[in-house]
């Protein structure tokens, strides 16, 4: 398993990160779950990420569980604050100083751990003024609750002011967290330049475009039985851009791309997003603990320019690219 520096931070985590959303706490019971940290454990991932309102904190809970016999120095624990949780009264969301405090408390205490390695504004916050979002961040920092602040979905501008403040506060923005694959290309044009500029990397989701990537959805037949297009608790809504037929034809000629490769179409769509400098890893869940040992193979894989063309070429026009896609709630969620 390789390592790459997190954003300009002395930081090293490894490229390949195990995040349990969609599985931990819902999808998969507990005891399958900690088998998939595990084999991520085996497999050489040191760095995991999860979110307080993944399964509304039971995900946090089944991570701390599953790392608890682990020694915490030797792991980068990422987690992050914003969309509702627990009882989702009305400072129960957003990125209010009340709200961030509360809510590493809260992660933490689920978590069963001193402090996170990364704390991450899961959105930003239209509704509170990045001044006190910041100073709160800091204030997190200070308490060795968190080592570093990451971001997830900011814009370009949003991550220049953020940016700029945090550095007047003393401390650095290292990560933005976005939606990153072959398919959803949005950070591309904005986003990856301005936080190379200002020293962020990329912590990417949904590499495999929410399993689409895999080549497990067939054009003009049913989806897999138990897969993330069947599951009514979530999965089926966040798949259902990507499973228009002419995406899953595409998506079916990266096959010949993949073989010469010597990989799976997943291993393929993960070495993809890591082909990018600006990301520092990929994010990728299981829910059964042998797809964490084939999604490893990804790690270390060079993709050579000509076969990184081909893949554009095969994905020709289904592929998501505007920069405006790029957004966060106008009002705090509910």
């Amino acid at each position: 398993m390789d390592y790459r520096f997190l954003g300009a931070s002395g930081l090293k985590i490894t490229e390949i990160t195990y995040g349990n959303w969609l599985t931990h706490g819902s999808q998969i019971e507990n005891d399958t779950a900690i088998a998939c940290v595990n084999a991520a454990l085996d497999a050489g991932i040191t760095t995991f990420d999860t979110a307080d309102v993944y399964a509304n904190g039971a995900a946090e809970t089944v991570l701390g569980q599953a790392l608890k016999s682990q020694r915490r120095e030797s792991l980068e624990v990422f987690t992050k604050v914003y969309w509702p949780v627990g009882p989702k009264g009305a400072n129960d969301t957003g990125l209010s100083r009340k709200h961030i405090m509360e809510g590493i408390n809260g992660s933490l205490r689920r978590l069963g751990m001193d402090y996170v390695d990364l704390y991450q504004a899961h959105r930003f916050d239209h509704e509170t003024p990045l001044e006190e979002t910041i100073q709160a961040f800091a204030d997190v920092v200070r308490a060795g609750k968190a080592l570093y602040i990451g971001v997830s979905e900011w814009n370009a501008q949003q991550l220049r002011e953020g940016q700029a403040l945090a550095q007047s506060a003393g401390f650095s923005l290292v990560s933005n967290q976005p939606q990153y694959s072959a398919l959803w290309r949005v950070i591309e044009a904005e986003v990856v330049p301005a936080a190379s500029e200002l020293g962020m990397s990329q912590v990417v989701w949904s590499p495999m475009a929410q399993g689409v990537l895999s080549g497990k959805y067939l054009p003009g037949r049913p989806a897999p039985a138990g897969s993330r297009a069947t599951d009514e608790h979530g999965g089926q809504r966040n798949i259902a851009g990507f499973m228009d037929p002419t995406v899953l034809e595409r998506v079916q000629l990266l096959r010949p791309i993949a073989a010469e490769l010597g990989l799976k179409l997943s291993q393929l769509a993960i070495a993809w997003v890591l082909q990018n400098p600006n990301v520092a890893t990929a994010l990728v869940g299981a829910s059964r603990p042998e797809q964490v040992a084939e999604n490893v193979k990804a790690s270390g894989v060079a993709i050579p320019p000509e076969l990184m063309k081909a893949i554009d070429e095969a994905l020709g026009d289904v592929v998501e690219r505007d920069p405006a896609k790029t957004v966060s709630p106008e009002k705090r969620p509910a």
